[in-house]
């Protein structure tokens, strides 16, 4: 029986490698039947402003990051609120799902999944609970403050 596993894997790796390899191949034939111009093929906004903003986006996620997490361990009444709420749960869990729910634009789509956040894993607790509701929102409008938006 281990034995069929490890077969497994090793077909498995077998064809990720041979993938991988196929895919380099097709890269290398491209660049020598397209010269510098393969790369066309393989980055969408070639002749953008990629390079000079490489690393933007996760700068700006770190520091969002680290205001979430900054504004859920002061002494805020509304962080105080949301820790109380969340008992036991990993605060630093919580602060990364906050802030990628922050990238959501719909501000109904983004209140829903904070108050789905919010609701207590395992527990039966109702997300249409007004108090829920009351406290996902005022967590909202507290990130905007944090953010000046």
């Amino acid at each position: 029986m281990a034995n069929k596993k490890e077969t497994h894997s090793c077909n498995n790796q077998v064809d990720t490698f041979a993938e991988a390899l196929a895919t380099a191949r097709q890269m290398q034939q491209n660049w020598l039947t397209y010269g510098v111009n393969f790369v066309n093929f393989y980055v969408e906004d070639v002749d953008g402003d990629w390079l000079e903003t490489w690393g933007h986006d996760e700068i700006v996620g770190n520091s969002q990051l680290d205001a979430i997490k900054e504004f859920l361990v002061s002494k805020d009444s509304v962080a105080v609120k949301v820790r109380q709420h969340l008992g036991e749960r990993s605060l630093f869990d919580f602060a990364v799902n906050l802030e990628e729910s922050w990238r959501i634009s719909q501000t109904d789509d983004r209140l829903s999944v904070v108050r789905n956040l919010l609701a207590s894993e395992g527990n039966s607790i109702d997300t249409d609970d007004v108090m829920l509701l009351d406290l996902a929102n005022i967590l909202l409008g507290k990130l905007a403050e944090i953010f000046d938006l």
